[in-house]
């Protein structure tokens, strides 16, 4: 049944057998044997691809069931005795993973020697069982019944220019302002060419003709940081230039409100000792909150 699901997940039996540890050979063969078992023809093979039959369909939905309620039962008999230990995938955004998780990371795998750790830095959304992730940070809202959440933080989007820039014209008082200034548009935060805004329950949208695009946060920063305009980011990202007045922040009071900052795993497993031990170290000794970090422009924004 194990090998059945690790090709149906993955639509593949060589990397079913790669994630299970054996030969694809073997996994045929298992699969082979539970059809025979079954006297149902449980996915269609083709020499590109594996398709399920309407069967297996059906069988895959049960079968998911089945090894969860298997694998929390397990989980459930060893959780006293349980010490963290084996392989552990954790994945995180390439930026926040850089600044705050990598050293996070090091720190456990101190602390827990029988625990052989991956980080996978990415900003991409991974799909934790497809691609076999243990735990995943990530921020925003999430609105997903297969995974289940521990909040750890929050981050905010901020605007920020440097004093250099902010000497040279008048800082921004309300969004519309922005048409006066050059924008640099950071694209895995705002995808289009717009930022919205919003107080007192109003939104605002402002459409942007930008001098820069990236879709990295550092460059985006660093041309901030060098003059180059008023760049949108997440308040992580550039918490130490705020913090060393490399950078300001402008238009605070017209910001959506904060964001979450969270740890995900998937909703069909119990939390291992090892998960649970990932998420205490984080509560206890990590500051994840980049919300009251801002350095305001010294010239007072508008209420």
């Amino acid at each position: 049944m194990s090998a059945f699901v690790a090709v149906a997940d993955l639509r593949g039996f060589a990397p079913a057998a790669r994630r299970l540890g054996l030969s694809p050979s073997s996994v045929t063969r298992l699969v082979a044997a539970l059809e025979a078992h079954l006297a149902l023809r449980l996915l269609h093979r083709t020499t590109r691809s594996v398709s399920l039959t309407d069967a297996g369909s059906r069988y895959l939905e049960r079968a998911h069931r089945v090894l969860s309620d298997l694998a929390e039962a397990e989980a459930a008999a060893r959780a006293d005795a349980a010490v963290p230990a084996g392989r552990f995938v954790v994945s995180a955004p390439v930026t926040f993973g850089r600044r705050e998780v990598a050293p996070l990371f090091s720190d456990f795998l101190r602390r827990h020697p029988r625990v052989v750790g991956e980080l996978q830095l990415t900003d991409r959304n991974v799909h934790l069982v497809e691609d076999a992730i243990d735990a995943a940070v990530r921020i925003g809202h999430l609105d997903d019944s297969s995974t289940r959440l521990r909040v750890v933080g929050a981050t905010r989007r901020v605007l920020v220019a440097s004093p250099a820039y902010l000497a040279e014209r008048p800082a921004p008082r309300r969004p519309a302002d922005l048409a006066r200034h050059a924008t640099i548009q950071f694209t895995s935060l705002t995808p289009s060419p717009e930022w919205r805004f919003e107080r007192d329950g109003r939104v605002v949208r402002v459409p942007l003709r930008p001098v820069f695009v990236t879709n990295g946060a550092d460059a985006a920063i660093t041309h901030a940081r060098s003059g180059g305009g008023i760049a949108m980011v997440l308040s992580y990202q550039a918490a130490d230039a705020i913090a060393a007045g490399a950078l300001h922040v402008v238009l605070r009071r017209w910001e959506p409100p904060a964001i979450p900052i969270q740890i995900v795993y998937p909703a069909t497993r119990l939390p291992s000792a090892t998960l649970r031990a990932f998420i205490d170290l984080v509560v206890a000794t990590c500051h994840w909150r980049f919300v009251d970090l801002d350095r305001a422009h010294p010239r007072r924004e508008a209420e």
